[in-house]
């Protein structure tokens, strides 16, 4: 995949969100009537484009009954060795921080995920999810 791209009502604030992460902008650029960027992390690459009179996004974390697309997830498995405390770390430096699901685990086929989801700052669902054993 080339890239993830996430409409946002205000484009600083989704960059220092997303920084948090470990992403940086690569590109910036303008869509002919917005802002736009692209940001690039071990994670993978983000669009972020600017909504310029964005409307309130659904609730496809909390809605049941909602269909289309669901959240982004990322794998940390190379990348920390315990997800509770990667939470806990990222919470101190993103106080307002919403975590949608704790750290828990789940069982998929024959393995065991670490998996976690938290809010971006524009409330959208974030998976962060880790492989404990096959």
């Amino acid at each position: 995949m080339h890239h993830a791209s996430i409409r946002t009502a205000d484009i600083h604030r989704a960059i220092a969100f997303y920084q948090q992460l470990g992403f940086d902008v690569s590109d910036r650029f303008t869509t002919g009537y917005t802002l736009a960027c692209w940001m690039q992390g071990d994670l993978g690459r983000l669009e972020l484009i600017q909504i310029p009179e964005p409307s309130p996004p659904p609730d496809p974390f909390g809605d049941e009954h909602y269909v289309g697309y669901y959240h982004l997830s990322f794998d940390l498995t190379d990348i920390t060795p315990d997800l509770p405390t990667w939470i806990h770390d990222l919470s101190d430096r993103i106080p307002s921080l919403k975590v949608l699901l704790p750290p828990t685990q789940q069982l998929i086929s024959n393995r065991v995920y670490e998996v976690a989801f938290i809010a971006d700052a524009d409330g959208l669902p974030l998976e962060f999810i880790r492989l404990l054993k096959a």
